[in-house]
């Protein structure tokens, strides 16, 4: 990861992770609620109500879902692997765009993974949970703003199991959005909501240009440590 120049420390960021992992673990795991799947399902964005501009607005009381299903997770694994990516690439997106920006970005990015997510699934009736779409918005900002950062992946295979190489930024997250976007066409039935994961990217790659700070440069050509 490249330092911050711009903020202190990644508040946001941190507090986005502590809030998830309080969610999860205090509501969702027995520990507050004799009943934590109604919890759930009251907070679950049901694609139902979003998919038409008319069931959208005959269910506009009930769209704080389209916020509250992102601090949702399914799993201790759903849970951590949102959690892990929100840690690499987030402290850099919150330094271009500040604290409240970077939240105000963060909310939106999943409003609109949830909204694309609703008006593109096969399965409406299916909630949808999890902060992967907001943090798909983090990944497409982090590629605008340090394509060229070198980061370290995990490679699997038969001879060194989880070998460590180091690949750009811009080739790692070309790679998982081709993924995404492949996956969205031919894994229609796999339960994950790569369409969220999609429309979030985009609006972050989109959104990232309208509101980072004055001076912060796009496609930064520093290859980073």
């Amino acid at each position: 990861m490249n330092q911050l120049k711009r903020v202190k420390f990644q508040y946001v960021t941190v507090g986005l992770i502590i809030l998830n992992c309080l969610i999860y673990f205090v509501f969702e795991t027995h520990l507050l609620l004799s009943s934590p799947a109604s919890f759930v399902d009251a907070l679950a964005l049901k694609p139902r109500d979003v998919e038409t501009v008319s069931a959208f607005i005959d269910h506009i009381p009930d769209q704080f879902r389209l916020v509250t299903y992102m601090f949702l997770h399914g799993s201790v694994f759903h849970l951590l692997g949102n959690m892990i990516f929100l840690f690499v690439f987030g402290d850099n997106v919150e330094d271009a765009l500040g604290h409240v920006r970077f939240f105000v970005f963060y909310v939106v990015c999943g409003v609109a993974a949830g909204i694309v997510h609703s008006l593109v699934t096969t399965t409406p009736d299916i909630p949808l949970i999890g902060a992967s779409g907001a943090i798909a918005g983090v990944i497409g900002a982090y590629l605008m703003l340090h394509p060229n950062i070198r980061v370290w992946v995990l490679f699997q295979n038969p001879v060194i199991p989880f070998l460590p190489l180091r690949f750009s930024a811009g080739a790692v997250i070309g790679v998982w959005i081709a993924y995404q976007i492949v996956s969205a066409l031919y894994l229609t039935n796999h339960g994950t909501a790569w369409w969220a994961h999609i429309g979030g990217f985009f609006a972050g790659a989109l959104l990232i240009v309208v509101l980072k700070r004055r001076g912060v440069p796009l496609f930064d050509s520093a290859t980073g440590v």
